[in-house]
């Protein structure tokens, strides 16, 4: 099993993410990398993703913007 993140706009189209992706084997790895680069990220256009296991989508999309209080 293969657990990958899909990058997308805030419209939901997919993007290229500015750091390179990698298929991780658990769930906890996969979530563990975007609270890593999840900045990183923004910085580069993505505003949200979705976590895959294979072909399904466990959940998402989630935003990478802050919440502000």
């Amino acid at each position: 099993m293969a657990w990958t993140w899909r990058f997308e706009k805030s419209d939901g189209t997919e993007t290229v993410p500015a750091v390179e992706p990698e298929e991780f084997s658990t769930q906890g790895d996969a979530e563990s990398w975007i609270g890593e680069v999840w900045k990183d990220l923004l910085e580069g256009g993505t505003a949200q993703v979705t976590l895959f296991e294979d072909r399904t989508k466990i959940y998402g999309p989630m935003s990478l913007h802050a919440e502000e209080a």
